[in-house]
């Protein structure tokens, strides 16, 4: 597995080493020894989360409250999405900065978002299934959304897709009015 470290340093790109051959292909998707040397902290993933979605939609920016707060490490098995993380931790000197990867299930790159950071994806493909793994469970009480098109935050989104958003996305609030981490 490699794991480099995006502009925003506590956000990882994971690649893991891939086994193929004409019959297919085989790899580690996740090894929690690895993973924990590669972000440097012991890491408790609770959940596993399983998404299926059209082209165009556009899930996010989504994140929990204090005290359950999510990691997340997200993977696609089919299709391909553009993923994005956005810093929302008070007092960082990335505060409102964004990263994004193209992960797809062709490239099996998987992104690590730690807590302290709303995320959201867009799919790129006709359809895209996305699982990631939570280190806290879902806790609609404490669920909170940014928009995904906030000015301040400027996610240069990938043009050609018109965005499909749910209720709750259309509802979302600027950075300024969040509640953030």
């Amino acid at each position: 597995m490699k794991a480099t470290p995006l502009v925003i340093p506590d956000v990882l790109l994971i690649e893991p080493k891939v086994f193929g051959d004409e019959r297919g292909f085989f790899f580690e998707s996740y090894n929690k020894t690895n993973f924990d040397g590669a972000v440097g902290r012991a890491v408790d993933f609770v959940q596993d989360n399983h998404s299926r979605s059209v082209k165009g939609v556009l899930r996010g920016l989504h994140y929990q409250l204090p005290p359950k707060q999510q990691g997340k490490l997200v993977r696609v098995v089919h299709g391909e999405i553009f993923d994005v993380a956005v810093d929302i931790r008070q007092g960082s000197p990335t505060f409102g900065q964004w990263v994004s990867q193209i992960l797809s299930a062709d490239n099996k790159k998987q992104l690590w978002i730690p807590e302290g950071f709303a995320h959201g994806f867009l799919t790129l493909s006709d359809t895209a299934e996305v699982l990631y793994k939570a280190t806290n469970f879902y806790a609609p009480d404490l669920d909170r959304s940014i928009a995904w098109n906030e000015p301040a935050i400027n996610i240069d989104w990938p043009s050609g897709v018109e965005p499909i958003l749910s209720e709750k996305d259309k509802k979302a609030c600027l950075l300024k009015d969040a509640e953030v981490l």
